[in-house]
């Protein structure tokens, strides 16, 4: 997964993570703007856990989504 095309595309692939994580709220999306690191520091707030729990998350995230960049809209 490649976490520029996430940001260039963050509209579009914010989706995939709210799906993933559903206590982070719109806000948060807008804070973490398709950085990696500031979606581990988000799920660390929203859901309680260390940050080397986070990172576990978001890497078996990336596994999943490796295949499945975000689309460019028309």
């Amino acid at each position: 997964m490649n976490w520029d095309i996430a940001e260039g595309n963050w509209k579009e692939f914010k989706g995939k993570v709210k799906e993933q994580w559903g206590n982070l709220t719109d806000d948060h999306l807008d804070v973490i703007a398709g950085k990696r690191d500031r979606l581990a520091g988000q799920i660390q707030k929203a859901y309680g856990i260390t940050k080397d729990e986070a990172e576990l998350q978001i890497t078996k995230f990336e596994k999943l989504n490796k295949d499945a960049p975000p689309k460019h809209l028309p």
